[in-house]
Parts: C-alpha cells; sequence; structure tokens
C-alpha cells in the first residue's frame, strides 16, 4: 500500500480571496464551506483538493512548499497574462535570471510557478 495525495492546505487570512483566486486560477469550484475553511476541488469532486484555512497571521517568508502550474490549450505567455489578470503578481524568490518559469504569488503572496512549457508540449514527447 501506498498513501495518495488528497489535499494541499493553503493558509489565509481571507480564505475566500484566495479560495476565489485559486477557483479561477483551476477552474475548480467550492466543494465545502465550515468553520472558516473554503474546500475547493475539480467539477466532478475528484482528487486532490484543496483547503483554504484562516489564520490570523500575515504570510511572511518564502513558502516551503508551492504548486507548479503549465498552461493548458493555451500558450504560457497567454497563461501569465491571465494569471496576472485575475490578481496573481509576479515574486521574487532568488530565482536566476534566466530561470525558465515565471513565480508568481496569490492574493495573500503565496508563491507558485507558471512552468515554461505547456501541457500540451509535456504529453506530446
Amino acid at each position: 500500500m501506498t498513501s495518495a495525495f488528497a489535499v494541499l492546505a493553503i493558509d489565509a487570512n481571507d480564505p475566500s480571496l484566495v479560495a476565489r483566486f485559486w477557483i479561477d486560477v483551476l477552474g475548480w469550484r467550492v466543494l465545502e464551506e465550515a468553520e472558516g475553511i473554503v474546500t475547493i476541488g475539480p467539477a466532478d469532486g475528484g482528487w486532490p483538493t484543496i483547503d483554504v484555512v484562516p489564520v490570523p497571521e500575515p504570510k511572511t517568508v518564502k513558502n516551503r512548499l508551492h504548486l507548479d502550474l503549465r498552461a493548458d490549450g493555451t500558450s504560457t505567455e497567454a497563461e501569465l497574462e491571465r494569471l496576472l489578470a485575475l490578481g496573481a503578481t509576479r515574486a521574487d524568490v532568488g530565482q536566476p535570471a534566466d530561470a525558465t518559469w515565471v513565480v508568481l504569488a496569490d492574493p495573500e503572496g503565496n508563491e507558485f510557478c507558471l512552468l515554461s512549457r505547456t501541457v500540451q508540449q509535456v504529453t506530446a514527447r
């Protein structure tokens, strides 16, 4: 037997704001809201899901764990513009100037990356 990845938890001062951002980014929906925790996931109810959990303190340091995204059905450049329009901001975590990925942050500063190759480029290998 092995473990299965089920849920990623994201701490947030405003769980609704952060959940809405990730819903828009991933095309997911709210699956449940209870005790301030917003659970989002794929429309089909599949896994994994994200729990956005309320915390009182603001984010102060670089995340030790983050999501890596790939553009799906569009160019990486177009996806970058879409993410920025949704409220993502560029982040500097010490990545090299010639990095093949773009480091971004959600509305509360949680870092994530947009990788250079699209889903279609990776699956065409």
